[in-house]
């Protein structure tokens, strides 16, 4: 058993394979304390620019899971299948997605995270709903699995606690996206929480925490290798974020858009990588069954309202808006050639609808609606985006971050595909 973390660090530091050994001595060792921050700092670079192989990153993953609680979903009598998407500007995609996947006859344990910086999180979103709770326990989580068949909730402190620590020391040491760190992070979760299945939405695009598509692939193909390791069904789609998925931006406002996609609305490219996500879940949980149907026959949207009702929310209650709205007008007339997710997603996060650090709060009102989307014809000083605010001193930060977001020409975009690939 290795003894010295200089040890480990000069191994990866020199391109060297971690041995298992060296590997939890790390892990347990930076979960417990016994490990400084800096020296797990000096690795979590030494990975990022040196990597890991195959073995090696499935004992990492492996020790991330054992620093902590797993959740036995072995009672719940459904197929268990998750959906995990690596973030985007205006991906309100679960919020549809879990009651509508419930609703064909599968369980979806769904934990979800915080937003930081431009990409929004699930949880922020959900507690725009008067009275909703996001902190579940493990056998409070189970029990919902059974009643509903649905459940979006926080992880809780038990669930992978090494991965947690370890996430918030990678945020501040410009590391968060080393491949092999990102995989091992998203799939110990998913693993821990016990499901049998998942499908992975990767975004590619502006918008994206990975913009290039070969990089997303890597992480989609690293992903799905561990899936597969560890008796996970999973496969990966690669998704466009190059622009804002669907109209909405912001916690409350996507909140809305996602119930009238239940209601059998909803801006089509929302609907579409829904479904399309829908299917693939609903294929790996081993269920014939068509998901759009939920939406016109109301079943997802029925399994909406208990979802949120188990979980203290009112899924009938007004939800709050901003005291100010202010219009981005269309510079030119012509098509709009481009609207630059990332660039929303900062304004949005500059309106209060996000944070730097994870302690911030966060504004269920703010936030942005897109009126145009690219391909679409405009007139010149025609609104393209509403911003949505409460504190209008902060609308000159995000009117700053929108500059040069709008471009418009005499001849629409080629259509980007919003399906880009699929790997399993």
């Amino acid at each position: 058993m290795a003894t010295d973390i200089l040890d480990v660090i000069r191994t990866k530091r020199d391109g060297g394979r971690l041995s298992d050994e060296q590997v939890w001595f790390f892990v347990h060792g930076y979960a417990d304390g016994t490990v400084a921050d800096e020296q797990a700092a000096a690795l979590c670079m030494a990975i990022l620019l040196r990597g890991m192989e195959p073995d090696e990153l499935a004992s990492w993953t492996q020790a991330m899971i054992d620093s902590g609680e797993r959740i036995d979903l072995s009672s719940v009598p459904r197929p268990t299948v998750d959906k995990h998407s690596t973030g985007g500007v205006g991906d309100k995609v679960s919020l549809p997605l879990v009651p509508m996947v419930a609703a064909c006859g599968a369980a979806v344990p769904q934990l979800s995270g915080r937003g930081l910086g431009h990409t929004g999180g699930t949880l922020d979103k959900l507690d725009a709903i008067p009275g909703w709770q996001a902190t579940l326990s493990n056998d409070q989580m189970v029990a919902q699995l059974r009643d509903v068949g649905a459940v979006i909730c926080a992880a809780s402190e038990t669930l992978c606690p090494a991965d947690r620590k370890l996430y918030a020391l990678r945020d501040v040491t410009a590391t968060v996206d080393a491949i092999p760190l990102i995989a091992s992070s998203i799939m110990c979760k998913k693993i821990a929480e016990g499901t049998g299945a998942l499908v992975l939405d990767v975004k590619i695009g502006s918008g994206a925490f990975l913009p290039e598509i070969e990089r997303a692939r890597q992480l989609a193909e690293t992903m799905v290798s561990l899936g597969r390791d560890y008796g996970v069904r999973t496969v990966a789609l690669i998704t466009d974020m190059e622009a804002p998925l669907g109209r909405a931006c912001g916690n409350g406002l996507e909140v809305a858009e996602a119930v009238e996609v239940l209601r059998g609305g909803g801006p089509p490219d929302l609907v579409e990588v829904t479904l399309t996500l829908a299917r693939e879940m609903l294929a790996l949980a081993g269920i014939d069954a068509d998901p759009a149907a939920t939406l016109t026959d109301g079943r997802a949207s029925a399994v909406w309202d208990t979802m949120i009702r188990a979980q203290g929310g009112d899924p009938d209650a007004p939800l709050a808006v901003a005291r100010v709205t202010h219009q981005v007008p269309a510079p030119a007339a012509g098509y709009l050639r481009r609207l630059d997710a990332r660039a929303v997603g900062e304004a949005v996060w500059r309106l209060g609808a996000g944070r730097s650090r994870k302690e911030d709060p966060v504004s269920p009102t703010a936030g942005a609606t897109c009126l145009r989307k690219p391909g679409d014809a405009v007139d010149a000083g025609e609104p393209v985006l509403v911003l949505h605010v409460d504190d209008t001193a902060r609308l000159d930060g995000a009117l700053a971050a929108l500059d040069g977001a709008i471009e418009v020409g005499p001849e629409p975009p080629d259509p980007r595909p919003l399906i880009v690939d699929r790997i399993a």
